[in-house]
């Protein structure tokens, strides 16, 4: 009787589509020491030494007063860092600047997320297909907002325009808008003159920009050498009437994913909000690693990490693209950012020609991609019966080393002549 309670008393809670396929591989006995296994699902970068990049951070520090919670909204002097840094970089000159009233830390990018989900009223939120994968729990878990899904056309390169912006805006009544830039998986990158007529949209029409920028240091349209920075904290005009909240942190563009330090930096009546969300959610983050991530903050710091991280992910996505186009991948569009390829395998040899069955394939060969399926954001599960539009698709991750991209196409190569032999 007891567990019948139990059981009942609990609902069914979805795995994104990386928890999915990193358990469905530790069946098959993956282990993230195991050398002989390459994981492609990985949502992550390397976190080792790269050319060019700082010395990794080996030891924290922890004062006395560390041993205490931290301020829900951060403990003062990160926050005050995170500003000048968004300042020193993207605002100088301006008369709007950011303060650390600007700044709201959190224990992670999903807590980041869903303290903003939990601030937002009664607004139709609109939300890209495809995109990150976690948006979808999030986005259905909160039921004061409205989800509405944008389709974006891959035979478009899944371009969407400030004119597609503001036609969705009007036409579906879009109080908010949530997007990963660049997006996760896609690659694609909202930029310079775009973003900055995004920005000019909202601001005109009320709307506001919920920017995941975690990707924002994987940016790959420059000359190497450069050191561009993909944020719309560079086309606000009032940091605090504009609708604009971005997300960053250093999980990706820092390459410290277990430090779960991360920030949401936007108008001073929205952090308050998401402060008092934050207070019933999670109660805040890591006083020690708030603490040891301000000197990583310098300048000096963030423009080498940036600049050996663009030069090494650079190389990578080149190596990695043209090999599965060989072996007959279809990229709809070569990513402009973040750390993964989206590609289509329709065109492979039947039995491997969908996103599920390739993973399948690639798991018995040791090898961990995420089938395209788990990013058709889906709140609600309101489309149930209908099968996924991204099927086809896979997210390859190129977020490994390039020992273990090789180790992993090598395998793919052999996966497909031997479908190819049936």
């Amino acid at each position: 009787m007891a567990d019948e309670l139990s059981t009942s008393t609990f609902r069914t809670v979805p795995k994104t589509g990386v928890i999915y396929v990193t358990n469905e591989a530790t069946k098959k006995g993956f282990s993230p020491s195991d050398a002989n296994w390459c994981n492609l699902g990985q949502g992550q970068p390397e976190t080792g030494e790269l050319p060019g990049a700082p010395p990794r951070v080996q030891s924290v520090a922890v004062h006395p007063d560390d041993q205490e919670y931290a301020p829900v909204a951060g403990i003062w002097e990160v926050r005050e860092a995170i500003a000048d840094l968004y300042n020193r970089q993207f605002r100088r000159g301006m008369p709007s600047q950011y303060s650390a009233e600007n700044v709201c830390v959190s224990g992670g990018g999903r807590a980041a997320l869903t303290r903003a989900a939990a601030s937002l009223g009664q607004v139709n939120l609109g939300h890209f297909l495809p995109d990150y994968t976690a948006y979808e729990e999030l986005l259905d878990i909160f039921k004061a907002f409205t989800a509405i899904p944008i389709l974006l056309d891959p035979e478009r390169g899944y371009s969407f325009t400030a004119e597609d912006l503001r036609k969705e805006i009007l036409g579906r009544g879009l109080g908010a808008l949530l997007l990963s830039n660049p997006c996760n998986p896609t690659g694609k990158l909202v930029d310079g003159d775009e973003m900055a007529r995004w920005v000019q949209i909202a601001r005109e029409l009320d709307c506001t920009l919920l920017l995941d920028e975690f990707y924002s240091h994987y940016v790959y349209r420059s000359r190497p050498g450069a050191v561009p920075i993909a944020t719309a904290a560079r086309y606000v005009e009032d940091v605090d009437r504009d609708p604009v909240l971005i997300f960053d942190g250093f999980t990706k563009n820092w390459r410290y994913p277990g430090w779960r330090m991360t920030w949401a930096i936007g108008p001073k009546n929205v952090i308050e909000a998401l402060a008092s969300a934050g207070s019933f959610l999670d109660g805040g983050g890591s006083r020690p690693l708030q603490r040891a991530a301000i000197p990583l903050l310098a300048d000096e710091h963030v423009l080498a990490e940036t600049r050996a991280i663009q030069d090494a992910f650079r190389k990578k996505r080149d190596h990695l693209l043209s090999r599965l186009e060989r072996i007959g991948v279809r990229v709809d569009r070569a990513p402009e950012g973040t750390f993964y390829i989206w590609g289509s395998i329709e065109g492979l040899p039947p039995g491997i020609n969908d996103g599920m069955s390739f993973f399948r394939a690639a798991l018995d060969q040791n090898v961990i991609v995420v089938p395209g399926e788990f990013f058709d954001v889906n709140p609600g599960k309101r489309r149930q019966g209908r099968a996924s539009r991204f099927k086809d698709y896979v997210r390859f991750s190129f977020g490994p080393s390039m020992a273990t991209l090789d180790k992993a196409l090598s395998r793919f190569d052999s996966i497909v002549q031997s479908a190819s032999t049936r």
